[in-house]
């Protein structure tokens, strides 16, 4: 699209507008400036350099809090112009801010490394292609999420499920017998561990996550962990990094995580991996490079920065405290409105994984017309069955507490 100029204006006013994009611009490129820093080892003690060009000594700032030590660059700059009768021609001001948190509590920080990816399930099948051959089998949970299932099938790979069970307080467990069992009969060696797990709200504890590893070291299984919904944990709950349990799962693990889920960012491809061990690391930035799809953009790289700088510390404080009253009033209402309908309270994400098995026998409707009475009174659900388990609905909560009352009273008064 474009407009007409009189010629007399055209080079004046040109003009103008490219002294104003130069002068506002200088003020943004602060801002956006690469921060680079280099950590160096003088035996004795370490020397940490960083680069910030256009900040000057007092704009900086160091803090040493909890084991995190944190630079911060933060320039204001205001500039005006008038004209003979002192009044406003132009009057601009300029803002910028980088900051970077590095955790100095007895990690080698030189041994770890970090690797763009276009996309959680991009990395995936970049593990795939480098790390397994077509019809080889991967182990995976089930319930699955349905994007793996779609990688897998769609790369040539046979999916072999090791079936959550609930115990008997209704909590999702891993069977560590028979993921061994299905890896040594497939004789499967990669494996996709999903932590938390989606779609049923797990948080897996240390103990659960060792045994898993356990399994995978046992039978020499290189493991994909997606951890993409590491921010979103409810309550009291805490995610526990996979590579973080033993040395072992450090070096067998490619750890993948986005900003994406936790702050409304999908789309931008800001995804990225952390690998350990420099073998894994090697054949997965080889694979990844193949495709010029995982090269850094500029906008989901300052969306990164943006994501997890202090702003988005406290945009995730009060989205958590939202998910979380979502969540348990949500089972509560399901408890005691929905008969027959069955589901594990969330421990993170922003999902529920419903089961209505016994509704539908009980009032002699199927799936598909139980997912469709939804959909006619404007609760948009996800048919669960996609995920692996009949008379299922997969539920998102991720929106104000009000919208989720007024949609579950509309699925009492007119659906179940």
């Amino acid at each position: 699209m474009f407009d007409l100029m009189p010629f007399g204006y055209e080079r004046s006013l040109l003009d103008s507008f490219d002294n104003f994009e130069k002068e506002f611009f200088k003020g943004m490129n602060r801002s956006l400036a690469s921060f680079r820093t280099d950590i160096q080892d003088k035996g004795d003690h370490y020397v940490l350099e960083a680069e910030l060009p256009g900040f000057a000594k007092e704009d900086i700032h160091i803090d040493l809090d909890d084991n995190y030590l944190t630079i911060r660059a933060e320039h204001k700059e205001e500039k005006e112009n008038k004209d003979e009768k002192k009044a406003f021609v132009r009057q601009e001001r300029y803002y910028g801010a980088y900051e970077r948190r590095f955790d100095v509590s007895g990690i080698d920080v030189d041994a770890i490394k970090a690797g763009y990816e276009n996309g959680v399930l991009g990395c995936v099948c970049a593990a795939l292609q480098a790390f397994s051959a077509p019809g080889e089998a991967i182990l995976v949970h089930a319930p699955t999420y349905v994007g793996f299932t779609g990688a897998l099938n769609n790369n040539g790979r046979k999916i072999v499920h090791s079936d959550l069970k609930k115990d008997a307080d209704g909590i999702w467990r891993m069977d560590y017998a028979d993921m061994d069992k299905k890896i040594r009969e497939n004789h499967i060696h990669l494996a996709i561990f999903c932590s938390p797990h989606n779609p049923c709200g797990r948080v897996w504890e240390r103990e659960e996550i060792e045994a898993a590893m356990e399994v995978y070291r046992k039978n020499d299984c290189i493991v994909i962990s997606d951890e993409i919904w590491s921010d979103l944990t409810l309550g009291e709950h805490q995610h526990i990094p996979t590579q973080s349990v033993s040395e072992d799962a450090r070096n067998r693990t490619i750890a993948v995580y986005a900003p994406s889920k936790t702050f409304n960012l999908a789309g931008l491809v800001g995804s990225y991996h952390v690998i350990w061990n420099a073998y894994l690391r090697d054949r997965m930035e080889k694979q990844s490079s193949l495709s010029h799809y995982n090269s850094m953009n500029v906008l989901s790289m300052h969306a990164l920065v943006g994501a997890y700088g202090s702003e988005g510390q406290e945009w995730l404080k009060e989205l958590k405290q939202v998910l979380t009253e979502n969540a348990r009033w949500a089972c509560r209402f399901i408890a005691e409105h929905f008969e027959g309908v069955e589901v594990s309270e969330p421990q993170g994400t922003y999902m529920l994984y419903l089961d209505c098995s016994k509704w539908c026998e009980k009032n002699k409707k199927t799936m598909d017309e139980l997912l469709r009475a939804g959909i006619r009174v404007g609760v948009i659900w996800q048919d669960g069955r996609a995920f692996g388990y009949d008379n299922t609905i997969r539920m998102n909560l991720a929106l104000p507490h009000a919208k989720v009352q007024e949609a579950f009273g509309r699925l009492e008064k007119y659906v179940f």
